[in-house]
């Protein structure tokens, strides 16, 4: 088949769940046969997209997509009007047009061309935000824009695609096709593995974003080491936040306790990672929460917030792989890792039984498989109704 990937991000220019999903996507389909297109924003210099074997187009040129932790409005407009472009010129070409929900205009475009051109089209909704947050994220008129952009996107025919029954709850009556909730992301190894003893460390690997609230983690860090003195923590990753994280390692004086390296190697976090106390993810809003899984992987449990629009806390067994915080104050924080420090190394078998147990459902590969399964079942239809 013919398929058309679309997302203004492209990883590694750009690192996240998402960007990950497309470029595995990706090269997953070009190793079944498939022709593939990627539609994106231009990240990088010269032709070396990093995409082997992939079509990458840039419909857009590059852009600073956040400003002050938030996404700006004018990139997914100049986006959606490039997939626009692209589409009414090509868009007999594809077979489908596999696009993110998110940045919505480029939906909106696949939507419109979809009539002339009748290619089948598949929408990944890795996040849908209640009225509510999008007030919160945007202010109440381009909140109240947002959420009523979202309302046209899901009444595209489309057959959706999500990563987590939160979300998948939030589309059931309101998208307008078919749905799939896919569980897996995680792209490494399944084997059982033998948890290695715990350093007295916690790990944070997040962009640094005001929904992952990195900052919260300080002084929750500070509050455990009353309890747990040689305690300390290491905090990946970079964004908006990050000097408010600094501010509160100086303020608490934790300059030799909490270590914020910025963006490093994914060997470098896996490596920290295998033989952390716990990973811990403050986060108030998560499509699925892959870091999740992969700390699981080494036995290492995780310690999330519970929060209205946090899917990661379906990742949890409380007491078998981890424990979800009421909140991401220093109190709530504090006690789940102490939780995780006197459930010792039992918790760390549990937590590598428990991803044993659900290796096979969570991996990378069940997802792309059904993703293929998507495809022909729509390729079935349309010859039906054809």
């Amino acid at each position: 088949m013919r398929i058309c990937l679309v997302y203004d991000c492209l990883f590694p220019h750009t690192i996240g769940g998402a960007e990950r999903w497309y470029a595995n996507l990706a090269r997953q389909l070009v190793d079944d046969g498939h022709e593939v297109t990627y539609l994106t924003l231009r990240q990088w210099e010269g032709d070396e997209h990093g995409l082997e074997g992939v079509r990458v187009v840039a419909v857009g040129p590059r852009f600073e997509l956040y400003r002050r932790g938030r996404r700006r409005i004018l990139p997914p407009l100049v986006f959606g009007l490039g997939v626009l472009a692209h589409l009414v010129r090509y868009g007999r070409r594809y077979d489908v047009v596999h696009s993110a929900s998110f940045p919505y205009f480029s939906v909106l475009a696949a939507a419109v061309v979809r009539p002339l051109h009748r290619f089948r089209l598949v929408v990944d909704w890795h996040e849908v935000w209640t009225s509510a947050y999008w007030r919160e994220y945007l202010g109440p008129l381009w909140g109240r824009f947002g959420s009523h952009i979202q309302a046209l996107c899901l009444r595209a025919p489309q057959h959706a695609v999500c990563f987590a029954q939160l979300h998948a709850a939030r589309l059931r009556g309101r998208v307008n096709g078919g749905l799939t909730v896919l569980e897996g992301e995680y792209d490494g190894p399944l084997e059982h593995v033998l948890p290695q003893p715990a350093a007295p460390v916690v790990v944070l690997a997040a962009r640094h974003i005001p929904e992952k609230r990195v900052p919260d983690l300080i002084p929750a860090v500070a509050r455990a080491r009353e309890a747990l003195p040689q305690l300390t923590a290491v905090v990946f990753g970079d964004g908006p936040d990050r000097e408010e994280a600094i501010r509160r390692v100086r303020e608490l004086a934790l300059e030799d306790v909490v270590s914020l390296p910025g963006f490093v190697s994914a060997e470098t976090v896996e490596r920290t990672l295998a033989t952390a106390l716990c990973h811990v993810l403050p986060s108030r809003r998560e499509g699925y929460g892959l870091v999740v899984v992969e700390a699981a992987a080494h036995g290492v449990p995780s310690v999330v917030v519970r929060s209205p629009d946090n899917a990661a806390t379906e990742l949890i067994e409380p007491g078998v792989n981890g424990f979800v915080a009421r909140s991401s104050s220093a109190n709530d924080l504090a006690a789940a890792i102490l939780a995780v420090h006197e459930a010792g190394q039992e918790l760390r078998q549990a937590t590598a039984e428990w991803f044993a147990h659900n290796a096979e459902r969570l991996s990378l590969q069940s997802s792309l498989a059904r993703v293929s399964h998507v495809y022909g079942h729509m390729r079935g239809n349309a010859k039906a109704a054809d």
